[in-house]
């Protein structure tokens, strides 16, 4: 005898769990302007490739012995292809309880994390839904509530530390649906789509008797600024090729090497733009992406965190088809100094490329923290500090180019002085523990206090101490080890990276010190 008429079931039951809430829900989630989950994960994988895991679970109703209906779980996971790379995925179904946490039937959820867990292999999440909002209906149903915990967290601190997670807030999310945005490496949210708050806008009623839309609450203008999310983007069709594009830099696990792609652009070129680069005029800014795309692979630059932390820009790319992250300092913004969100930012972006093993080019034009009331309203040194201890505890390769300035605490930090510092400076660097404009009205404060003409004294000393900014001063002194043609930093940096994956691979495995979101 076969089994046929059970498998028959299964099928029957597979395809019930694919009607989700039911069309009238569907419907409503496309009026929203939003995709259902099955929509999303088919949109973010490869072709057949989604293989799910958990499609009978579901709250049920039986005549007799025959299954009548189901209502399925709100939370749909499994495994797929991006590009041809194994992920795990799961995804919050709005249809069903509003994609309430408690409405996911049996931790599905958690069961997604231990799966990319140990497999190792990454972890995307499409979250369209939200943390205790349903638990009161399941209060009444049950008749108790109760202490509230955060189950799983012991799995998505590890994974935090051992492979790439990525989120898409894709709905309103909120409670522990926002915690599991920012309990990540990259997020996402598309405009207008998507909304991330600790608490709705009925709790924040009810609570504070304010009225607020969830735009206006949570939105994607907010979250882009403050960090909360990395990147905004227009639609969902954008969030999922950003989510792809970002997984192609980085291995399955910390247990392997980023993933190296052909690359047709040659590793000698040197790119005669840069020579002129940096204007000779130290009150004039550049754009400091320009540098970037012109040293790194053709197109290869993907930029996270724009809106946050605005005097770093921060994101992947490639050198000779090896995956490497970017950092550089933005003098459009404090003329490049380090606020407290950008040393924020910084601390992210390092320990994110310490954890994948990706080597950092750091493009320095560094004039210290940002100072001032305000800085110093938003604890700008301790999280500088922070940021520093960073820089100081990757192990990674790391090379840094030195295109302008570098100067105090913050532009010591542009490398780890206790390892090989290896960096290469332009003719355009200057460094000091203060620029000579600003140190000179500290350290002779006195005397041009006293002088009968302030000005002109501070004016004679600034002159004096004008030819000392010579590099090649510094460089006499072995003080820095290269000043190069700025046309030479790509093959410089294509040789280096070479050398940093011949070395990387005895790096490999989880660092001591985990990865905090």
């Amino acid at each position: 005898m076969s089994w046929d008429a059970e498998v028959d079931e299964v099928r029957r039951r597979e395809v019930l769990a694919r009607k989700m809430g039911g069309a009238e829900r569907v419907e409503r989630q496309h009026d929203a302007g939003r995709l259902t989950v099955r929509e999303r994960v088919d949109a973010l994988l490869d072709p057949t490739s989604f293989h799910e895991t958990g499609a009978l679970a579901g709250a049920s109703r039986y005549d007799g012995d025959r299954l009548e209906s189901i209502r399925p779980s709100n939370f749909v996971m499994g495994t797929g292809r991006i590009a041809d790379r194994r992920v795990v995925v799961g995804g919050d179904d709005f249809t069903v309880r509003g994609g309430a946490a408690d409405g996911a039937v049996g931790f599905k959820m958690l069961y997604a994390e231990r799966m990319a867990l140990d497999l190792r292999l990454p972890m995307v999440r499409l979250i369209d839904g939200t943390g205790g909002g349903g638990s009161v209906k399941t209060t009444d149903k049950t008749r108790r509530t109760y202490v509230p915990a955060n189950p799983g967290m012991e799995i998505m601190t590890e994974l935090l530390s051992t492979v790439p997670v990525v989120s898409a807030a894709l709905g309103p999310v909120a409670g522990i649906g926002a915690a599991r945005v920012v309990f990540s490496h990259f997020s996402v949210i598309p405009r207008e789509i998507g909304q991330v708050f600790v608490a709705g806008p009925p709790v924040v009623r009810r609570a504070l008797g304010v009225e607020v839309g969830k735009e206006e609450l949570g939105g994607s203008h907010i979250h882009r600024a403050n960090g909360v999310v990395d990147n905004e983007v227009a639609s969902e069709k954008e969030a999922f090729e950003q989510i792809a594009r970002f997984l192609s830099y980085l291995p399955p696990s910390v247990y392997e090497l980023p993933p190296v792609a052909p690359s047709d652009d040659p590793v000698d070129r040197r790119e005669e733009s840069l020579i002129d680069a940096i204007p000779r005029s130290r009150r004039q800014t550049f754009k400091v992406r320009r540098i970037i795309e012109s040293v790194v692979d053709a197109g290869s630059f993907f930029e996270t965190g724009r809106y946050q932390g605005r005097s770093l820009v921060t994101g992947l790319a490639r050198l000779g088809g090896f995956p490497v992250g970017v950092m550089a300092n933005d003098p459009y913004f404090f003329g490049g100094g380090v606020s407290a969100g950008a040393a924020d930012k910084m601390t992210r972006f390092v320990d994110l490329c310490d954890t994948f093993h990706l080597p950092v080019v750091n493009f320095v034009d560094n004039p210290g923290f940002v100072i001032g009331v305000e800085a110093e309203r938003a604890g700008t040194i301790r999280r500088g500090a922070t940021a520093i201890f960073a820089v100081y505890q990757a192990t990674v390769p790391w090379c840094s180019i030195i295109v302008r300035r570098v100067f105090g605490v913050a532009g010591a930090a542009h490398g780890n002085h206790t390892r090989l510092n290896l960096r290469y400076a332009w003719p355009s660097g200057e460094w000091g523990s203060l620029p000579i404009e600003g140190g000179v009205e500290a350290a002779y404060k006195r005397e041009i206090q006293a002088a009968e003409d302030p000005d002109k004294l501070r004016r004679e000393i600034e002159a004096r101490l004008e030819g000392m900014r010579s590099p090649f001063l510094t460089a006499e002194a072995f003080g820095i080890e290269e000043i190069i043609d700025p046309r030479d930093t790509r093959p410089l940096l294509c040789q280096w990276v070479e050398d940093a994956y011949r070395i990387l691979p005895s790096e490999l495995g989880p660092k001591t010190r985990g990865m905090r979101p």
